[in-house]
């Protein structure tokens, strides 16, 4: 059945402005043109009602054009989900603070931490505050208000702002690269075997979640590809954050025996082997 723009909308329950916005992102194919006219027909009507079930679920617009050009299959969409936080709300909506602690938007993190807007903003766009997507929103969470606060102090020691965030460039790319590699060996070494084998010989040993343990509208493969990135990144999350302590432990350690008096020597040892005493005492 072909049918004008005006009808499709009509029939989706959109606008003419969104049909359009859909077309020019990707997400739905252009009509059919008969002279100056456009025709649109129920492929069309259909593709809309599924972007918007996409929508609703909170996936960004990257994720449902990769979904719509069959990019991502029925397993990967189902652990986007779970893994992206989309199903922690729809569009516009914030998690209750018992769920998942408390969300915050840019501006509410400033007032919470003191710094500055325009500061927030600046070291947001070095990618060294990273918000959580939420639906079509940025959120924020108490982790970043400590981190937050943390930057904050750097500048109160007087760090210059602009030294500091030209470091914070140099980080955040290291860090992509890094993080890019590390979820390619996830990719590889989890992901690809868990599809190819049933779902008892991939499950991992779990004291916390028994084998054959499901979320309710979960498959298995998705369920224990979701349980191996819960386990995995904070593992991966305390490793690297052991080795990057210690390792500007002992930069620091070793610039100070290089140049400093030997009643700094003295101090940044007490504190290095205190630092390394408290390490020891947590418990993985």
């Amino acid at each position: 059945m072909d049918m004008r723009v005006e009808e499709l909308a009509n029939r989706t329950g959109v606008s003419v402005d969104t049909i359009r916005y859909y077309q020019s992102r990707g997400l739905l194919d252009p009509p059919r043109r008969q002279g100056r006219v456009a025709w649109y027909d129920e492929d069309h009507r259909v593709r809309i009602v599924r972007i918007r079930s996409l929508q609703a679920r909170g996936f960004s617009l990257a994720t449902m054009a990769r979904i719509l050009a069959g990019d991502l299959d029925a397993a990967d969409e189902a652990l986007v989900e779970e893994l992206s936080g989309a199903r922690d709300g729809s569009p516009g909506h914030e998690p209750a603070d018992g769920d998942r602690g408390a969300w915050y938007t840019l501006e509410t993190l400033a007032d919470r931490t003191g710094v500055p807007l325009a500061l927030l903003k600046a070291v947001e766009a070095e990618g060294l505050l990273v918000p959580r997507r939420i639906g079509t929103e940025d959120r924020y969470t108490d982790e970043d208000v400590i981190a937050a606060r943390a930057g904050l102090l750097l500048l109160e020691w007087g760090i210059p702002l602009t030294e500091l965030l030209s470091l914070s460039r140099r980080h955040h790319a290291a860090t992509q690269d890094v993080a890019r590699q590390a979820v390619e060996l996830f990719s590889t070494h989890i992901r690809r075997p868990s599809a190819a084998q049933p779902a008892s010989a991939a499950q991992p040993a779990d004291t916390n979640e028994p084998a054959g343990t499901n979320e309710p509208g979960d498959s298995d493969d998705t369920n224990r590809l979701a349980r191996a990135f819960r386990q995995l990144l904070p593992a991966v999350h305390t490793l690297v954050a052991h080795h990057f302590m210690r390792t500007l432990l002992n930069e620091a350690v070793e610039h100070i025996e290089q140049v400093g008096s030997d009643a700094e020597r003295r101090l940044v040892l007490e504190e290095a082997g205190r630092i390394l005493t408290s390490d020891a005492r947590v418990e993985p």
